[in-house]
């Protein structure tokens, strides 16, 4: 199964960009270099579920600090950290590390399958644009997509015609997902909002489905997902975003080097932690184990 280098692609589009300051032209390159020894060695991982988790955040918590503190805090230019929300350069880390992690965890189970792992455009809604005046080849199908930052998902094919010859009707592409997760790197409530609708949605067309929202940092007041279409919000720091009075000066580097040791002190104290990852991979095995057949049912006498 290929995993995309999704943020991979994201620092060497960086390093073409011609709006990147010349000084920060080297430490690209070093993170580069850094990229591929981080993405080797999540490869490489070998062990049970707990060992693999527990060294592969380990790397991630590794990596991630440097990209986020040597790279972009410590920048002596302020193009890398103004610019961070359209570079994607940290948020994408996760959305390459969960297929890496999850695919080689379930690597057994998704052998010789169609699923996809990882990134994925998936239907999220369909509905038919007809009516008894009028009548389109294709019946007037029109499908809603959503991309998924990390999906469990398997390729799905659709065509529809008021002809059982379906003439000139049209096969439309697009993933079906079984588990979706939105990755948010500050989780706020306008962000809270627009992910409770998209699991809405999900779910209406494929009831069955896992919503997990995913956040490095909250960023709102905590409220209860049971009350939403959303299976759990999961806080993969455990912590709130740093104070906003402490981020106040960090558009500047020298607001940034004022800053510095406030920073990595609050970084280094709220690291990624283990079993929240292991709340994602549970959900993931719920899903595999949903599979019943008659004589277990009987067996336990409900379903």
């Amino acid at each position: 199964m290929e995993i995309r280098t999704i943020h991979g692609d994201k620092l060497k589009a960086l390093l073409d960009n011609n709006k990147l300051p010349y000084s920060d032209k080297e430490n690209i390159e070093i993170a580069i270099d850094k990229y591929q020894s981080w993405r080797n060695n999540l490869e490489k991982l070998q062990g049970d579920t707990i060992s693999i988790v527990s060294q592969a955040v380990k790397l991630l918590n590794d990596y991630k600090n440097f990209i986020e503190i040597n790279l972009i805090f410590c920048s002596k230019e302020d193009f890398l950290y103004r610019q961070k929300g359209q570079l994607k350069l940290d948020n994408t880390i996760i959305e390459e590390f969960l297929p890496l992690v999850i695919s080689k965890i379930f690597a057994s189970n998704f052998k010789n399958t169609d699923i996809i792992i990882g990134p994925s455009k998936c239907i999220t809604g369909i509905r038919f644009d007809t009516s008894i005046a009028k009548k389109a080849d294709d019946s007037g199908m029109i499908l809603k997509y959503k991309d998924q930052d990390f999906a469990i998902s398997r390729p799905l094919f659709i065509q529809s015609s008021h002809s059982s010859s379906f003439v000139n009707s049209i096969i439309r592409e697009t993933n079906i997902s079984y588990l979706a997760c939105e990755c948010k790197t500050n989780l706020d409530k306008t962000m809270f909002q627009e992910a409770t609708a998209t699991a809405f949605d999900l779910k209406l067309v494929i009831p069955s489905a896992k919503y997990i929202l995913l956040c490095e940092w909250l960023d709102m007041i905590p409220i209860n997902s049971k009350t939403t279409a959303i299976d759990e919000i999961i806080i993969l720091r455990k912590a709130r975003r740093i104070n906003e009075t402490i981020r106040h000066d960090f558009s500047s580097a020298s607001g940034r080097k004022l800053k510095i040791n406030e920073y990595c002190n609050y970084i280094s104290s709220n690291p990624f932690v283990v079993d929240t990852f292991m709340r994602l991979i549970k959900h993931i095995e719920q899903l595999l184990n949903e599979v019943q057949n008659e004589s277990e049912i009987l067996s336990k006498g409900y379903f």
